[in-house]
């Protein structure tokens, strides 16, 4: 089964929730949405679906038009974040309802359901009842029940949200192993970047109704072909700078000037965005006196980094990793670094940024320059 939508536009009472979306979904695949809460990934998933028709635009199963078809004459399962089971049945009997609704043989129902518990580690719990399980355990019978269908398309709407984070991280290490096993086409919505990374596959990135970009998902992450996409695509949010080449040189807003090297190198003069996300960016606190005085000026560091003076506006532990957020001027820079670093407000700062780990953007903010592989 391929899922085609072809220009699909939804709008209601006059506000547009979906802007001219086109996709194509292949059989087999697994497809990530990923946007921030109200970014249009539910009505998407919806429009898909045949919950919801299309304003304008078609949906495509096959090669046929499905636009308006009703949910019940399509081959669709959805699971929802919110644990959605019969409480008064049997993690058994939660998993085969939807088989036993379409009148099979019983042999087919024990034979379908013993597969599903089996790919989702519910062997042993098959005749406990929801509530005598776990939350991760509980997803799994969702995720069972939509499974068990056989169904082309499976809709997970952020249905690991409500997980702690030990069992999120479970069922993200599995969820992969099992959307390959199935060979259903397998729409994933979710607010976290690290998740897309983590499922793979192909993601769309939404921003206000609209898809910026669809491809593999290491490809979108680390070349987003506009500034858009790279927002989307980064947590903490993406570190942006005005930035303009001159000769062999750039200059920052603040007067800061450097080497143009890395992406620099592959683009004319002019005036760019430059993007770093926190992770890229380094904290070194050992160049300063106890007066605050630094060592080293701004402008060209060791290796050809870029080095900013910054100064401290709060730090933020998580434990194994904390966030430091600074002030380059009249810029607010997120870092996240490694280890537990205390830093206080006002402290001063060294910001050290590789010219191989930047994004440009032109002044439109779409992609400029050859993206470098380092930009990871």
């Amino acid at each position: 089964m391929s899922l085609v939508l072809e220009n699909v536009r939804r709008e209601v009472a006059g506000q547009v929730h979906i802007r001219d979306v086109s996709l194509e979904l292949a059989r087999g695949s697994l497809n990530v949405l990923l946007g921030a809460t109200l970014a249009g990934k539910t009505t998407l998933m919806r429009l898909m679906a045949g919950l919801d028709v299309p304003t304008s635009g078609r949906v495509l199963v096959e090669g046929r038009d499905v636009t308006g078809v009703p949910v019940k004459r399509r081959s669709v399962a959805m699971v929802y974040q919110q644990f959605i089971n019969y409480p008064a049945l049997s993690v058994y009997e939660n998993i085969a309802s939807p088989l036993r609704v379409a009148g099979l043989k019983r042999a087919e129902i024990d034979r379908r359901v013993k597969e599903a518990a089996k790919l989702l580690k519910l062997e042993p719990y098959l005749q406990r009842r929801p509530l005598e399980l776990s939350g991760g355990q509980q997803q799994r019978t969702a995720i069972a029940r939509a499974l068990v269908k056989g169904a082309d398309l499976v809709l997970l709407d952020e249905p690991l949200a409500n997980l702690d984070y030990k069992l999120r991280e479970e069922l993200r290490e599995e969820l992969p192993r099992i959307f390959a096993e199935s060979g259903a086409i397998f729409v994933y919505a979710t607010t976290e970047p690290t998740e897309a990374l983590l499922l793979g596959g192909n993601t769309a990135t939404l921003l206000e109704g609209a898809v910026t970009q669809f491809g593999p998902t290491p490809l979108v992450y680390r070349r987003p072909q506009d500034l858009a996409t790279a927002g989307v695509f980064s947590d903490p949010p993406l570190n942006t700078l005005r930035v303009t080449r001159i000769g062999p040189r750039i200059r920052l807003e603040s007067g800061i000037t450097a080497p143009a090297t890395g992406v620099f190198a592959t683009v004319p003069d002019g005036s760019y965005t430059m993007g770093v996300r926190a992770h890229h960016l380094g904290v070194d606190d050992t160049v300063f006196d106890s007066n605050g005085h630094g060592s080293a000026a701004s402008g060209e560091g060791d290796n050809g980094f870029i080095r900013l003076n910054a100064t401290v506006s709060v730090s933020e532990i998580t434990g194994s990793e904390s966030f430091v957020h600074m002030d380059v001027g009249n810029e607010r820079l997120i870092a996240l670094v490694p280890g537990v670093r205390r830093l206080e407000p006002g402290a001063y700062v060294d910001v050290l940024i590789d010219p191989r780990h930047l994004l440009l953007f032109d002044s439109e903010g779409r992609s400029a320059g050859r993206v470098l592989d380092a930009a990871a």
